[in-house]
């Protein structure tokens, strides 16, 4: 592991182990997915459109971990690039439908093959029972967080 230039009092506390996970695997991913012509968020839209087709810009902003400001910009770029098309919501006057289209299908199936080979790696060294284990504590940290 690298060093860090925090203290071990801070660099050893859970909360900043996960974030440094986070941000290693983000990166990992920005990385990876450039050669599918994807940043991480791209692809969390696509993943979102592809399982809820017409979901709302919120709820993809909080799937992509983006302000819907920004998944705005996003939506219009993937939308110009031929991976997403927007028509009205005939429900809902002024509302948009965001649907993937055949290339956005055929790039994030590309680019689930990558964002697999890059989980495999992070796991690699771990037994099925240790991931299941970390699995289950940080859903159980999602939850406690969450909670009111």
């Amino acid at each position: 592991m690298s060093s860090t230039p925090m203290p071990d009092s801070i660099s050893k506390q859970f909360g900043y182990i996960l974030k440094r996970a986070q941000q290693s695997l983000r990166t990992k991913m920005d990385l990876a997915l450039k050669s599918n012509d994807l940043t991480m968020p791209q692809y969390a839209v696509l993943s979102a459109v592809e399982f809820s087709p017409g979901c709302s810009n919120a709820d993809l902003a909080k799937a992509a971990f983006v302000s819907p400001q920004t998944m705005q910009a996003i939506i219009t770029t993937m939308e110009k690039r031929g991976l997403l098309v927007r028509s009205a919501d005939p429900k809902h006057g002024r509302r948009l439908i965001t649907q993937i289209t055949d290339l956005g299908e055929k790039t994030k199936a590309l680019a689930d093959e990558t964002v697999l080979k890059i989980e495999a790696n992070m796991i690699a060294s771990l037994s099925k029972e240790q991931v299941d284990q970390a699995t289950q504590t940080l859903l159980t940290c999602i939850e406690n967080l969450t909670e009111n």
